[in-house]
């Protein structure tokens, strides 16, 4: 009898899980007893963080991108196809174009997807920036790099988003760039965010007050967009308030795919068991990532840390015993500080997050782990 393992979606959750089910389960896939499958509508894998990087010319698009096939072990097989529809009663998938597909075991990571067109700011009549793919990174780099005076408003309009402190990061990069081109003093720089703190996580938002200030960064909290009238570059808030800018970056709010309440893992977000990563609505069918509804961080190390667990419980299914490994909420992010300086943030389900001190040598190895990550979706680091 062959385990068909399938998974769905090539980022990095997927991607990662692949190459640790492979190496767990060597004895198995050789056998010819377990089959793993990767199921992407795209043929590459993006490592969207390095977008980040983009507006201010550290980064160019190709760095976000390498063939799939490159980064999966060859024991994997790769189905380049869109999944319409999830039968977890029958246990198969709906393909757009190669019928259907069954499975054993099945690992959602579809990620999570800006909604631009009902964010206020963006959408076809809004001129709001952001950097979460290539094309809007470029956009933005265009836009900043003949920014010389006016006013920069960075607001935070939806949540949930990814990559939770990028806001506060791009802010302290905005004011350390404009410094080093001498423009600082011609350049207001405004933070809004939509809760009465400067951001969801406590030790983040006093992390990042005092250095606000010192640098001469408005903030407005209780700050949540309405309406954004782009005609006369104005903000219109449901608090009643306005805010006018000259250039508008704008984090949007993230929606999963529709695959998942179509399927009924979920109304929105996936919905799985926190420490088992399980679905909550079907058997055998486990949640990764940005698409789950976990009470923690939508950040890439999340999908790293699960990635473990899941590939754990699922080889204990494969070999008859009773899986063990469970997921603490594991979570680390990399908070930009400007001037060639940053910090990190570490927290799970049971541990409040701790900031570190920021240090030159944490700003380098952010910059590190980037170039290294190529290893980490391999399996190797």
């Amino acid at each position: 009898m062959t385990h068909d393992i399938v998974i769905v979606g090539g980022g990095v959750g997927g991607t990662v899980t692949a190459n640790r089910l492979r190496k767990k389960l060597q004895r198995e896939v050789s056998g010819g007893n377990v089959r793993i499958r990767i199921v992407s509508d795209n043929p590459e894998h993006v490592y969207k963080p390095t977008f980040f990087y983009v507006p201010w010319g550290e980064s160019e698009p190709e760095d976000a991108r390498r063939p799939l096939a490159d980064l999966v072990d060859r024991r994997v097989e790769l189905i380049y196809d869109r999944v319409t529809h999830i039968d977890t009663s029958g246990k198969s998938l709906d393909l757009s174009e190669n019928g259907s597909m069954p499975y054993d075991y099945l690992v959602v990571a579809t990620g999570a997807m800006p909604d631009l067109d009902d964010t206020p700011g963006f959408g076809p009549d809004g001129d709001g920036h952001h950097f979460y793919d290539a094309e809007a990174a470029m956009a933005l780099r265009q836009e900043l790099s003949a920014f010389d005076e006016g006013h920069l408003v960075l607001s935070v309009i939806g949540t949930p988003h990814v990559c939770p402190a990028a806001p506060v990061e791009f802010t302290m990069l905005a004011d350390s760039r404009f410094r080093k081109l001498g423009k600082r003093d011609d350049i207001d720089i405004t933070y809004t965010y939509p809760l009465p703190r400067l951001h969801s996580v406590g030790p983040v938002a006093e992390w990042a007050e005092p250095r606000y200030a010192e640098r001469d960064i408005q903030t407005q909290t209780m700050f949540n967009p309405e309406t954004v009238d782009s005609g006369n570059s104005v903000i219109h808030t449901v608090e009643g308030t306005d805010l006018e800018y000259d250039l508008l970056v704008g984090i949007p709010e993230f929606e999963p795919s529709p695959l998942i309440a179509k399927s009924g893992l979920g109304d929105t977000w996936m919905e799985v068991d926190k420490h088992t990563l399980e679905s909550d609505h079907a058997e055998d069918v486990f949640g990764i990532g940005d698409v789950t509804n976990l009470p923690t961080s939508k950040a890439g190390s999340v999908a790293h840390y699960a990635a473990g667990t899941v590939v754990d419980r699922i080889a204990a299914l494969v070999r008859g015993h009773e899986p063990r490994t469970i997921f603490e909420g594991d979570t680390i992010c990399f908070l930009e500080a400007g001037a060639d300086e940053g910090s990190h943030i570490s927290f799970d389900y049971e541990t409040d997050p701790v900031v570190r001190d920021q240090s030159e040598f944490v700003h380098w190895a952010k910059f590190a782990y980037n170039e290294m990550y190529w290893l980490t979706a391999r399996g190797l680091a």
